[in-house]
């Protein structure tokens, strides 16, 4: 096959974001990925050089290529800036949150979990029309929430998981939702999901459920799972619920996809504690370059890291110290390239 380089904007992020970073990249070259890095900043180190965590010349990238990588990023709390993950997915309209979830690490409480979370990415209760109103005395006695979901933007998330489940032979699509007691606001998220549904019948078997009884069935019977399908909210929390069946965010990658744009990402946070350690797990990281391998065509590459992460973490059973074992980055970065 013959590769012609693809453009793609790289932002190594905060804390240990640039020692996974490296590792990626290495792992990325040797497989001969045809990505050709545009290097730009974002986070803290981003607001030391141009007094903002997400800057003009990141996004002008991101605008050109249409593709990014990006390592954790840390956004100052009660600095008044607004978070990057919300910048950006509002910038380029990112309205799908794909979060994988499959079991790396064999042996733990739950073995063999393969299920993804598709998760509204821009509207429900974080699009965050906050106030607060007077109550007696307090003119902050009382805070309001408000948010929104549109019949447009349902319908487009819901399609985007039957047509993510039939490109990757996926059986089965979940619309969770709380429709039971939030009968208009997550009720018309339910009426769009059943109309799509319709179109995808013979190939995609569809079910519904309540949203916290979906949570309860994830940590007691979560193979009964395939592709998930929910708004804002409920999405982060199951996301992060179903990263904790496979062993954390650390083995979480994650991907925000839009009609021009996808940004693929470690959802872990920046752990400045151990920063410049050399013990970071770089995995989630590359488990999210996997993801955007498939995503500009080169299954074949993607498929290579998913095995070498397979055979390493599997069979060789080199592992970093939140695995359980004492390799560090660069120690495990060697194994992969080896297995690769």
């Amino acid at each position: 096959m013959a590769d012609h380089m693809i453009p793609a904007t790289l932002i190594e992020g905060d804390g240990i974001g640039p020692e996974i970073t490296a590792s990626v990249v290495e792992i990325l070259t040797k497989i001969g990925a045809p990505l050709e890095w545009d290097h730009q900043a974002g986070g803290l180190g981003a607001i030391e050089k141009f007094g903002a965590p997400l800057p003009q010349p990141t996004l002008d990238s991101i605008r050109k290529t249409g593709l990014a990588l990006k390592g954790p990023l840390t956004t100052p709390v009660g600095a008044g800036f607004k978070s990057v993950n919300v910048t950006m997915r509002q910038e380029f309209g990112l309205y799908a949150n794909l979060r994988p979830t499959r079991t790396v690490v064999p042996g733990g409480r739950f073995d063999k979990i393969d299920l993804v979370v598709v998760r509204e990415n821009i509207e429900g209760l974080y699009a965050a029309m906050e106030h607060y109103l007077p109550e007696g005395d307090d003119p902050k006695g009382l805070a309001y929430g408000a948010g929104f979901n549109s019949r447009r933007e349902c319908a487009r998330i819901v399609r985007f998981a039957f047509d993510y489940a039939v490109a990757n032979g996926r059986k089965k699509v979940t619309l969770v939702h709380k429709a039971n007691i939030l009968k208009i606001f997550s009720g018309i998220f339910l009426e769009e999901g059943r109309k799509i549904a319709k179109e995808y019948e013979g190939r995609v078997a569809v079910e519904e459920r309540i949203v916290d009884a979906c949570a309860m069935q994830l940590v007691t019977d979560p193979w009964q799972y395939d592709v998930i399908v929910t708004t804002n909210l409920f999405g982060d929390i199951l996301s992060d619920l179903t990263a904790g069946l496979v062993g954390g965010l650390g083995m979480a990658p994650g991907a925000n996809i839009g009609p021009n744009a996808a940004i693929f990402e470690a959802v872990h946070g920046s752990a400045p504690d151990i920063a410049g350690k050399g013990v970071a797990n770089p995995l989630a990281m590359l488990m999210a370059a996997s993801m955007m391998l498939a995503h500009v065509g080169r299954q074949d590459l993607s498929s290579r890291v998913d095995s070498a992460i397979d055979r390493v973490i599997r069979v060789d059973g080199v592992r970093t110290r939140d695995l359980g074992g004492e390799t560090g980055t660069a120690e495990l970065t060697k194994a992969l390239l080896a297995a690769i």
